[in-house]
């Protein structure tokens, strides 16, 4: 009985290693040199309206060749819905989806084949599996979040008739930093610009950056904002299934980040409570605010009506044309300088990707949310 328990239990960690959500569920398969990068959604309300122009612009936003600060290849990143779908509504059973990979320069990795990159996924998906795609990465290239992208735009869709809107941006690239808060800014107007920040001249300066560092084959990083609005309160729980716990985990899942920090953040830990506790007081229409919304709109994990706002952090892309000191498979030195077309940057492209996941996480939720609240 043990050994069977102990089975069931690894049946589910296998099968959740590429899924994502509890009742609202993102499945996501493919390699970048692969035949195509698609998914699976499950739990996806029945009778959502469709738009697949929607959709399919998402995709635009994160798909590569989009403007010279990005790589140079070329994919027109077609969606196609194979199921779940009838007469333009979703019909509450699975959606699946293809993304075909149609532009692949896979010699450009056979440099690579018996070669660790530095600070990338090769040598820990060798030692875990025994093999590894060394064709951009396989598994493990951004490339995955093709899947994310379609699958948050759906879930998009569905907050949209809650009245929840999502909207991130570039808030820095290297040493260039947004000053001040997201509320000084339109952030709508983050679309104006390839780099993707709201305000035209520190974008114009984040584009100058990246394109130095590009010219001299290296690469940098820098830190996405992210606000949630229209959030009612009550999403997440309030011990192990926090909601910002799960923001959390889903941001981190994204490929290059390194950091995630909600409300004040690690800014917080320097100051005092006095100086930051979200006073309440009346909202003036019968209910309850707070003057301050320093928790970032979560509160003992739940959250509590405010805009729900984080930032998340996203290291220089590990691939450098460039060359570095490296080791082959059998532990010899080597050197290597990695030919192909790469992101100097991933922040742009990335914008998209964070927007993906915060809408699987806060549309699972609330659905979690309703599934507790059948009885009252």
């Amino acid at each position: 009985m043990l050994y069977l328990c102990r089975q069931e239990s690894l049946s589910q960690e296998l099968y959740s290693m590429n899924t994502i959500g509890t009742l609202f569920r993102l499945t996501t398969f493919g390699e970048s040199h692969g035949a195509a990068i698609g998914g699976v959604v499950d739990g996806m309300p029945a009778g959502i309206s469709v738009d697949t122009d929607f959709i399919q612009s998402e995709l635009a936003r994160r798909k590569p060749g989009q403007s010279k600060l990005t790589t140079a290849r070329k994919e027109e990143d077609k969606v196609e819905l194979l199921s779940g779908i009838f007469e333009g509504k979703t019909t509450g059973c699975p959606i699946g989806f293809l993304v075909r990979n149609t532009n692949q320069h896979s010699d450009d990795y056979e440099n690579m084949r018996d070669i660790f990159r530095p600070s990338h996924a090769d040598f820990t998906y060798e030692q875990k599996y025994g093999i590894r795609d060394h064709r951009g990465g396989g598994r493990s290239s951004a490339r995955e979040t093709i899947s994310r992208v379609v699958g948050g735009a759906l879930a998009k869709l569905a907050l949209r008739q809650l009245g929840i809107d999502i909207q991130a941006y570039t808030q820095q690239v290297g040493d260039v930093a947004l000053p001040g808060s997201y509320k000084d800014y339109d952030l709508a107007k983050a679309e104006d610009n390839a780099v993707r920040c709201p305000d035209m001249a520190v974008a114009e300066k984040m584009s100058q950056l990246i394109m130095q560092v590009k010219s001299e084959g290296d690469t940098v990083g820098g830190v996405i904002a992210c606000v949630i609005k229209g959030c009612p309160v009550g999403l997440g729980e309030p011990v192990f299934d926090k909601l910002h716990s799960r923001l959390g985990a889903a941001m981190l899942s994204i490929n290059a980040v390194k950091g995630f920090e909600y409300g004040l953040g690690f800014a917080g830990a320097f100051g005092r409570g006095s100086e930051q506790n979200d006073i309440f007081e009346p909202d003036g229409k019968g209910g309850i605010t707070t003057r301050t919304n320093n928790s970032g709109g979560i509160q003992g994990g739940i959250s509590n009506g405010q805009d729900i706002y984080f930032r998340v952090a996203f290291k220089p892309v590990a691939t450098l044309l460039m060359e570095q000191e490296t080791v082959d498979k059998q532990g010899n030195a080597t050197t290597l300088i990695a030919r192909g077309r790469h992101d100097a940057c991933v922040l742009p492209r990335a914008v998209p990707v964070v927007e993906a996941m915060a809408a699987i996480t806060i549309l699972d939720a609330y659905l979690l949310n309703k599934s507790t609240q059948m009885g009252k």
